[in-house]
């Protein structure tokens, strides 16, 4: 399985703003990704983006060298400049192999995850698997890694204590904010309605939160989160516009560039001058920079939760190894269902072929004598043919079923 690879950016190896970069507007994934695959010359291709990951699994028989590198990058977003490809193609983890099979399921596992134990990878490994799936991106290679993925880390969740007191980027979040002891009362301003500000407002909520004000860009989703926190939901567009102020700002969306400017959240302010807390868990930030630098904010970002992240690592040791083990009993099993099944591949010609020799011989090679038999000896050379046929195609596949599965 040495053309499975995996081309990876992660907290481990970048920083979280800079993952943003890499990021694909949802509605861009068609375009961006066909594209690539085509460009790139892959066989198979699957994105999987979070807040601190972005992944490509690629099975290709191109080694990712740092030429295959620079065609990639530059595939994948032609508008990258030189420094921004030589960027990409410098912070790259690339996995080959077992090691690539080995990452993914740790991946989807969480032992990988800024946060070890947190559940959500799972539903975004899923998710992003039948997005590509449906886009024709992905063949039998990544289907059996992504099904035996999904498969070891449910076991992982429910065989071990890893997902104990569930910790998620979203609880790490919630656990800083509850530090600055925010009364009950405070003007909650949410923009986006997804996954993550969906489980931030239920945090809230559960521990006695009420004045939730929701903008996203499908106002219909706003309406369904207003509902869930008896708040009030407001097109992305209206967000400039907004004059009742706030006291906390979570945001979390798809939004490829900034979409909270100095001039924006100076407009949200309405001239109070008192500290806001910002929440931004989107990647790329939601929030621009200056933004951070300019106004008094208490910040709240994803890069900023690393340590918290780090001190629940250390308090799960013991389930980490437990959890080890039961990936390398899945890696192993992986490693049997895709030789199996790159035999299946490999041996598909043959009843083809042995069908169209025993088409030859009938036809050709013997059909004067064929001619010279009777309706009923003709019948009967048929089926012994037919017979032979099937032998000849099960006897010959299972021998090299066995001696390649052996060798391998």
């Amino acid at each position: 399985m040495e053309y499975l690879q995996v081309i990876a950016f992660t907290h481990k190896n970048i920083d979280l703003k800079d993952v943003g970069r890499l990021h694909i507007d949802p509605e861009q994934w068609e375009s961006r990704l066909i594209n690539l695959k085509n460009n790139a010359q892959i066989d198979e291709l699957m994105y999987l983006s979070t807040c601190n990951r972005v992944e490509f699994i690629i099975y290709t028989k191109e080694k990712a060298g740092k030429n295959f590198l620079h065609q990639f990058f530059a595939a994948f977003n032609p508008e990258f400049s030189k420094e921004e490809i030589d960027f990409a193609v410098h912070k790259a983890r690339v996995f080959e192999g077992d090691a690539a099979m080995q990452h993914i399921l740790d991946v989807a596992a969480s032992m990988d995850s800024l946060v070890v134990g947190e559940r959500e990878i799972i539903t975004q490994v899923r998710t992003s698997f039948e997005k590509c799936r449906d886009l024709k991106l992905t063949g039998d290679v990544i289907r059996l890694l992504i099904k035996k993925a999904i498969e070891c880390a449910k076991q992982v969740f429910t065989d071990t204590t890893i997902a104990q007191n569930p910790v998620s980027v979203v609880s790490l979040a919630y656990h800083d904010l509850k530090k600055l002891n925010i009364h009950g009362d405070a003007r909650i301003l949410v923009v986006g309605s997804g996954q993550t500000n969906t489980n931030m407002c239920k945090f809230l909520k559960k521990h006695g939160y009420k004045r939730f004000t929701i903008f996203n860009r499908s106002i219909e989703n706003a309406q369904k989160l207003a509902v869930m926190m008896d708040g009030k939901a407001y097109n992305l567009d209206e967000l400039k516009a907004y004059t009742e102020g706030f006291d906390v700002l979570i945001t979390c969306t798809g939004a490829e560039e900034p979409i909270i400017n100095i001039e924006t959240y100076h407009q949200l302010l309405q001239g109070d001058t008192h500290q806001k807390v910002v929440i931004d868990l989107a990647v790329p930030n939601d929030v621009e920079e200056f933004v951070f630098d300019t106004f008094n904010i208490h910040a709240i970002r994803v890069s900023t939760l690393k340590d918290t992240a780090s001190e629940n690592l250390g308090k799960r040791r013991q389930a980490i190894e437990q959890c080890d083990t039961i990936i390398q009993k899945h890696l192993l099993d992986l490693k049997l269902q895709l030789r199996h099944r790159m035999v299946e591949v490999a041996m598909s010609e043959v009843p083809k072929r042995v069908k169209e020799i025993r088409i030859h011989a009938m036809e050709n090679v013997f059909a004067r004598e064929m001619q010279g038999l009777d309706n009923d000896s003709r019948a009967i050379v048929e089926r012994m043919m037919e017979y032979m046929e099937k032998k000849c195609i099960s006897v010959p596949m299972k021998l090299a079923k066995d001696i390649l599965l052996e060798k391998n």
